[in-house]
């Protein structure tokens, strides 16, 4: 599994205006190519009236399945600018569509390059780009005479933390990324001077927003 990728974390929608021609961008994440088709094929039925529903996905740890479609503009000015788009940005298992409504003004090649540019960057805005994080859960049970250091000391860390149970023991939900998982628990363990025991549990994606 990838330590960290960048996807988007919904659905979402925008519209901009190009010389009359409404351009639509949809984009959304998808964990197979199943879902993307599906996914092009409901917005076609949405916008069944359209000139064009073009669309592009890249799907995959190491990109292996990457599709783009022009849907009857001119050869390579539509499905590849919106590929091209998902590239530059780094995001994985993500599918696009861009739908023209048009306007009556012809755009010509590189307008159409532009339009369709345009669209899928406003549609994966909308969408919410992520940082999809590999983290570790990791339960750490303490008496309660450690649970304030302990809990100053993973505020300052910086460590995500989950639900707090409370019975004879304090078990604390930790979240570190992955990569540091190993160290973590030898941090811990030197922290409360070997008094926790510590369970690992799955590794999870949580998102982190883009800044």
């Amino acid at each position: 599994m990838l330590a960290h990728y960048k996807t988007v974390k919904q659905w979402g929608s925008a519209e901009i205006v190009i010389k009359k021609s409404r351009f639509i961008g949809q984009a959304r994440p998808v964990a197979s190519e199943e879902e993307a088709i599906a996914f092009i094929e409901s917005v076609k039925r949405e916008h069944w009236s359209a000139t064009h529903n073009c669309s592009a996905y890249m799907i995959g740890e190491r990109d292996q399945i990457q599709k783009a479609s022009d849907d009857g503009e001119p050869s390579g000015t539509a499905g590849k600018p919106i590929l091209e788009v998902i590239r530059n940005q780094g995001l994985k298992n993500v599918a696009v569509v861009v739908t023209r409504y048009f306007g009556g003004i012809m755009l010509g090649a590189g307008g159409l390059i532009r339009a369709y540019t345009d669209g899928a960057v406003t549609g994966i805005a909308a969408a919410v780009p992520v940082r999809k994080v590999l983290h570790r859960e990791i339960l750490v049970s303490i008496d309660y005479t450690w649970l304030g250091k302990v809990e100053n000391e993973l505020r300052s860390r910086g460590t995500l933390q989950g639900e707090t149970e409370f019975t004879d023991k304090v078990t604390l939900l930790c979240k570190p990324t992955g990569e540091e998982a190993d160290q973590f628990v030898l941090w811990m363990t030197d922290l409360t001077q070997g008094q926790c025991v510590i369970h690992q549990g799955e590794t999870v994606y949580i998102d982190h927003h883009e800044i």
